[in-house]
């Protein structure tokens, strides 16, 4: 693999090094079909890059790494351009600093592939509404991954469902495709009303929260939502008149299929990791309709057990006023009463 520096560099220079590095790689056009732009910290660039690689074999991508540093200072572009044995596609590394971490979508802009899909992937943190954000507005589809959230990846799931538009998707979700191939399998081979939902997996996990809310979307069942180890979801059950459909899964690998009627079966569910989730994402560019359903019920199963919650405090709040009164008269009575001995 061979690598291109430029050091304070421009937007136009970066495209210029990009057609160099294909030439040199004896291409002159390499049938790329997207533009992939990674907004990453510094410190998960490589480990991104690598997924973004990776998922670019399958499909050819410009690859543009966006670092955005430090706002202080001047205004500074550096740029790595790698091609070569082992790069997919092309691949530039961007780190910007200064006054021009404000304007990163001016710089992004000019390196877009002509006349096809953008696609913008937040590894770590993403911003609270990808598609108004600069670089957001540039895609067509936009991806996140709350999952990898340093802090807080439970409310992080929420702000996305929240701010949900068309093109909008998360690696939480992608993760449960087996999940939900299997149970919509299992559903078929014993039909029958679900009565109740049980999810049972680690405390944050925004997947099973996901989980929950499509198979509550999807069957009008209620959800109970227990509390693991992991890793990940562990246990899925879904309650009908006869019987329970289950999927167990408690070394994150091998999991057993339970329905009514039929011998438990050993099936493969292995966690997957973030190029294969990554993958699977970019064969479709179209709106997720199911996933869009599912955000929104998230959304206000979310907002019904916050008001649950509210109402619950509240109540609380208005017995203890109620007792406080009484509590007091009663301090009262005593201590009278002692005056009136003493005296």
């Amino acid at each position: 693999m061979s690598t291109i520096t430029l050091e304070d560099t421009s937007a136009n220079a970066i495209a210029s090094a990009l057609v160099r590095a294909r030439r040199n790689a004896g291409s002159p056009a390499m049938g790329m079909v997207m533009t992939l732009v990674v907004v990453v910290p510094e410190k998960d660039a490589e480990e991104a890059m690598k997924a973004a690689g990776s998922a670019a074999r399958e499909h050819p991508s410009r690859i543009l790494a966006v670092v955005v540093g430090s706002g202080r200072g001047s205004s500074r572009i550096d740029a790595e351009i790698r091609s070569g044995t082992g790069t997919p596609g092309e691949l530039a590394l961007i780190r910007l600093s200064g006054a021009v971490t404000g304007h990163a979508e001016s710089v992004v802009l000019p390196l877009l592939l002509p006349d096809s899909p953008v696609v913008v992937w937040w590894p770590t943190d993403a911003p609270a509404d990808p598609a108004a954000d600069p670089i957001g507005r540039l895609a067509k589809r936009r991806i996140t991954d709350a999952a990898q959230v340093p802090r807080g990846r439970q409310q992080a799931m929420l702000t996305q469902c929240s701010s949900y538009v068309d093109g909008n998707t998360d690696l939480a979700w992608t993760r449960i495709t087996r999940w939900r191939a299997l149970l919509a399998a299992a559903l078929d081979q014993a039909p029958g009303r679900v009565t109740r939902i049980e999810i049972t997996g680690e405390r944050i996990s925004p997947s099973a929260d996901l989980l929950g809310a499509w198979l509550a979307d999807r069957l009008k069942a209620p959800v109970e939502r227990t509390v693991s180890d992991g890793p990940g979801i562990t246990c899925v059950r879904l309650v009908t008149r006869t019987g329970e459909i289950a999927i167990t899964r408690g070394d994150g690998v091998h999991a057993t299929l339970t329905v009514p009627g039929q011998p438990d079966r050993p099936v493969a569910l292995p966690r997957r990791d973030v190029p294969d989730l990554l993958s699977e994402e970019l064969r479709r560019l179209d709106p997720d309709d199911i996933y869009a359903a599912t955000a929104k019920r998230l959304h206000r199963m979310a907002g019904s057990t916050a008001r649950k919650a509210a109402a619950t405090k509240g109540t609380a709040r208005k017995t203890t006023a109620k007792k406080a009164p009484a509590s007091t008269k009663a301090a009262a009575g005593r201590t009278a009463k002692k005056a009136a001995r003493k005296s």
